[in-house]
């Protein structure tokens, strides 16, 4: 199965955005004066932050998302080219924010809408700002969400994000509920050659190897850079689902701790709907 097959059921681009439009909308995300949270801090490395265009509340600084029938917050009053295309759409909105990762940030392999009722909604990313440091990791495969086209993420599978030497990476992100406006937009699904890139496998050497290095740096106090370390590698091979969680667990049973070992192994848990 060749790469763009495989992960076609989990991130796809959909339709084409209008380039002036797009660039209005990008000045906008830019020079709102958006009150940007920090949220969902065991997923990430720190550097990521959203705030709210549509939700429950209508405070754009409410951004954990759950389900609703969302209504605009103030701050998408500000954003005219934005409110001009979310209605356009004509979706079912769950909730709409823009989402901002910084440089060297990353958010941690993860699973989305376990919490949420069994419904069916999609989420739907619109990259306004980007480098090509910046890209999704899901199947062992790296994409580059570029710009001037409406993606769609299946978030029910094992990903994550990284900005690895910047400028911020800011995209829109609607999730909505499935229906016929849905279906419309999503009738063609396609993953364009080149924008999806194959992870090397990793060897079991190569991972003791990194374990070691790991054990070396806690060795010397450095315990958390050790974790972040084996946390990355997510982002640069192609892992057996969970597999860096269990590394983290293996140093710190190594190390004697198997309090941080019994944290971690809850985290893979939690961070990937497990339920064992």
């Amino acid at each position: 199965m060749d790469t763009l097959t495989a992960v076609a059921g989990q991130i796809a681009q959909l339709d084409a955005v209008d380039s002036a439009q797009l660039e209005r909308m990008r000045h906008e995300a830019l020079t709102a004066r958006a009150p940007w949270k920090a949220e969902y801090g065991a997923y990430q490395s720190g550097g990521w932050w959203t705030t709210s265009l549509m939700n429950a509340s209508g405070d754009a600084s409410d951004v954990t998302i759950g389900d609703c029938a969302a209504r605009p917050t103030d701050l998408l009053s500000q954003m005219p080219a934005t409110a001009a295309l979310l209605a356009e759409l004509g979706l079912n909105y769950m909730w709409v924010r823009l989402a901002r990762l910084e440089a060297n940030a990353f958010l941690w392999e993860h699973r989305d809408y376990d919490e949420l009722d069994q419904v069916e909604r999609h989420r739907l990313h619109v990259p306004l700002h980007t480098n090509t440091s910046a890209f999704l990791v899901t199947g062992g495969t790296k994409v580059h969400m570029t710009g001037g086209r409406i993606w769609r993420l299946t978030p029910t599978y094992a990903h994550g994000v990284c900005n690895l030497l910047g400028p911020d990476r800011i995209h829109l992100i609607a999730d909505v509920y499935a229906d016929d406006a849905y279906r419309r937009l999503a009738r063609r699904p396609t993953l364009h050659p080149g924008s999806a890139e194959p992870l090397p496998s990793a060897d079991q050497a190569m991972l003791a190897e990194r374990l070691q290095a790991a054990r070396g740096m806690a060795g010397l106090g450095y315990t958390a850079a050790a974790e972040r370390m084996l946390l990355r590698l997510f982002y640069a091979y192609a892992l057996p689902e969970g597999a860096v969680y269990d590394l983290i667990a293996e140093l710190h049973t190594s190390l004697g701790d198997e309090e941080a070992a019994a944290r971690w192994a809850s985290a893979k848990r939690r961070l990937l709907a497990l339920t064992a």
